[in-house]
């Protein structure tokens, strides 16, 4: 009980909803729990529905935040694994925009049995080209887009977040992701972003064995159509979908879309 507590203090857990199995939703890097309201509501009549920060963001423990275990995803991936083991019961179904998607898989490659499904929204198991590999971004885009944020956080925040969110028709999306970006630690988003941006875990994409929707928009400038086409080659028992839509973050700009394929894959993979 005691660990259970600290945990969801540590990561601002919330519950919601009701049912025999447990979605676990994980926002992505910049943002907090608050960016499922539009998704997350859509499962509560059938799942008992968990949400929470990363710690470093929101409203988590940023006095948690240690940087040698966060230097790499892994760190975030037993963070949820001991999300999954003071807060539910069974199998839960995992549900991660952009990193956390990645950070979902390195969990079910840890630990299979404790994961029913995942659906990634927008994951990219690594953001740089490489030969045939087509991540979207070159080495030197990469250190340019962090030099840009170690510089000015405020200022890549503010022109950074809009071309993210897309959703040209959705202003006010824009403007509440560039408030997101905006309210974390700037330290703290400035070291997530390395490891976020830098990180490589291919090798890691065929050792999952979890049943996994990947869910893409047509036009994404962050997680490009080729790494969507990627991960259904090389993730085991993987199905794409991808949604007519500008942007990165189709939970908020697409949340009936999002649903719908959604539904359609638990349908198939979960009872």
């Amino acid at each position: 009980m005691e660990n259970s507590l600290r945990v969801k203090q540590r990561h601002n857990v919330s519950v919601s909803g009701s049912g025999d199995a447990t979605m676990i939703f994980a926002h992505g890097f910049g943002c907090d729990q608050d960016m499922w309201r539009l998704l997350a509501p859509a499962f509560e009549k059938r799942f008992r529905v968990l949400k929470y920060d990363l710690v470093g963001s929101g409203a988590s423990d940023l006095s948690a935040y240690d940087r040698s275990k966060y230097g790499s995803l892994h760190g975030h991936a037993a963070d949820l694994l001991e999300i999954v083991d003071t807060c539910t019961e069974g199998p839960v179904i995992f549900v991660g925009h952009s990193v956390s998607a990645i950070i979902g898989l390195l969990a079910t490659v840890q630990a299979p049995e404790r994961f029913a499904a995942q659906i990634m929204i927008g994951p990219s198991p690594c953001y740089i080209n490489d030969g045939d590999y087509i991540g979207g971004f070159t080495r030197e885009d990469i250190d340019e887009l962090l030099d840009t944020m170690d510089a000015n956080y405020l200022g890549w925040s503010s022109n950074l977040a809009p071309a993210i969110m897309g959703a040209p028709e959705q202003p006010q999306l824009s403007e509440e992701l560039t408030n997101s970006f905006c309210r974390n630690d700037p330290d703290i988003a400035r070291h997530f972003a390395k490891v976020t941006f830098l990180s490589d875990h291919r090798a890691d994409v065929p050792k999952s064995s979890t049943p996994a929707l990947v869910l893409q928009c047509s036009d994404d400038l962050i997680a490009p159509r080729t790494v969507g086409d990627y991960l259904q080659s090389h993730l085991q028992r993987s199905t794409l979908h991808v949604i007519e839509n500008i942007g990165h973050c189709p939970h908020m700009s697409a949340p009936g879309a999002s649903t719908r394929a959604m539904d359609d894959f638990l349908a198939d993979h979960v009872r």
